[in-house]
């Protein structure tokens, strides 16, 4: 099993240095932008701050975009929530489906190893990568920030930078349950999931019928300008993020250990 780890984490190597630049770069990017707006910002502020839905939808309503945590929610915050999201769902929905679509599938069952280590050593690679990335970001931001010669607030951020790997988590969870039903990869339908998901969080903040229905998708106890105000978190949020994801990996393993696979 440690073999087969090991093996998919250099496989996925490249694409998470790739994920992780883009994401981690641009976020920093944002963070070093700051110091050359804030003149500009904190007569935008305000103008910001009363545009209705608009305003209640990026958390423009709740914090200041002329200070680096309301600056940080608001960009960064929006940037890491897209991206992450993307990429757990892009390294999930292929992880499984690889074996056929690269027809190694009857190598990988020549090895002695039953189809449940194997989607239980997967599923691994795709939660430690998750986690990586994660890291990787924030020592992105972290540093983007140290160079301003500011500081975000490190409660906030921690909380924010969880809350983002549980979301990346439970988009993963359903993507790797996907990935177990076909030998194909389904990429587009991966990233699909991930818009879907933040156009439904997007929408229920400015539609008031929908308020009460963010909990059921995963970007509502990530967003990041009700962790830097402060604001609570449902959670039966938290309690249906835990149970998708054990949910996804029963029916991966399910589903895998049932399906004729391809050579």
């Amino acid at each position: 099993m440690k073999k087969v780890f090991l093996k998919e984490l250099r496989m996925n190597v490249k694409v998470l240095l790739i994920w992780g630049l883009a994401v981690g770069g641009l976020g920093m990017a944002c963070i070093l932008l700051y110091d050359s707006m804030q003149g500009d910002m904190k007569q935008m502020a305000d103008a910001f701050s009363n545009m209705g839905a608009f305003s209640d939808a990026f958390g423009m309503s709740t914090l200041s975009i002329a200070t680096l945590k309301g600056y940080f929610a608001t960009e960064v915050g929006t940037v890491h929530g897209l991206g992450s999201g993307m990429f757990a769902a892009i390294l999930a929905i292929g992880i499984l489906s690889r074996e056929e679509e690269g027809h190694t599938g009857e190598f990988l069952l020549s090895l002695p190893i039953t189809r449940s280590k194997t989607v239980a050593v997967k599923g691994a690679v795709v939660v430690f990568l998750l986690f990586l990335f994660t890291v990787f970001c924030g020592i992105f931001y972290a540093a983007g920030s140290a160079i301003l010669g500011e500081q975000l607030p490190a409660r906030e951020f921690l909380v924010f930078m969880s809350r983002q790997l549980l979301m990346n988590l439970e988009i993963a969870g359903i993507c790797f349950a996907i990935s177990s039903l076909s030998g194909k990869n389904r990429t587009g339908a991966g990233i699909g999931i991930t818009l879907l998901f933040y156009i439904f969080d997007l929408t229920g903040r400015v539609v008031p019928d929908l308020k009460d229905y963010l909990y059921l998708g995963p970007y509502s106890y990530a967003n990041a300008s009700e962790i830097f105000s402060g604001a609570g978190t449902p959670a039966n949020a938290l309690i249906i993020a835990i149970a998708v994801m054990i949910c996804g990996a029963a029916f991966a393993f399910f589903c895998y250990n049932r399906r004729d696979l391809a050579a």
